[in-house]
């Protein structure tokens, strides 16, 4: 089972990735995870990424497309593979099919767990941390047993994180919606995007994902 999920920041990806990759035995493809590894082994590739990120710069669409492809053909991935980050842009799905095709492979499913914005604006501006001792903190899922005092080290020193704030995350959620839209409504021409709503219990949510899959 080769799958793509997509989802907006805070829609619980992550949260249903581990249950997918637990599930179903199948590596979990993040671009993260890939450039680290690329860069820990040294690979060709791994020093091209490191250089430009190394500037601060982005990484350019044929170095992440040759990491992407270089993991894809490793063999953890021949009963199937979660990607998660990839693709991000539009050029870059229609690179994943070409380098799908080359290895012999397909993809079976894109799924896209969805969440209201109001909704997750409201579950990214929530966290807050322990300027003490760096626990961190939720409004509303993880509040403190305290109301202003830290259950880790007892301090009363809080503050939000910069990218956590609301017009911060309302501008990120804006640039990931128009970036994600194109790719979005390839995958839907191709017959292979599912969406799910993303906004219940994280139990119901994962038994629509197992539908899709199986």
């Amino acid at each position: 089972m080769n799958l793509v999920l997509m989802g907006l920041p805070g829609a619980g990806k992550g949260t249903q990735a581990e249950r997918i990759v637990a599930t179903y035995n199948i590596p979990h493809i993040s671009t993260g995870d890939m450039f680290r590894a690329a860069m820990a082994n040294k690979t060709e590739l791994g020093l091209k990424a490191k250089s430009y990120m190394d500037q601060g710069n982005l990484v350019p669409d044929e170095v992440t497309n040759g990491i992407v492809k270089e993991r894809l053909a490793e063999s953890d991935t021949d009963k199937g593979f979660l990607l998660d980050g990839f693709p991000r842009t539009l050029d870059q799905a229609k690179a994943l099919d070409t380098m799908l095709n080359e290895l012999g492979k397909k993809l079976d499913a894109v799924i896209d767990i969805h969440v209201p914005e109001s909704i997750l604006v409201g579950r990214l501006t929530g966290r807050f941390m322990c300027r003490d001792c760096g626990a961190t903190y939720h409004k509303v899922f993880n509040p403190t047993k305290v109301e202003g005092t830290c259950d880790k080290c007892g301090g009363h020193n809080f503050y939000q994180r910069e990218d956590d704030k609301p017009e911060t995350v309302k501008n990120r959620l804006a640039v990931n919606v128009k970036s994600s839209e194109p790719i979005l409504s390839y995958y839907k021409d191709k017959g292979l995007l599912q969406s799910i709503d993303g906004n219940r219990e994280i139990d119901a949510v994962f038994a629509d994902v197992k539908k899709i899959i199986e």
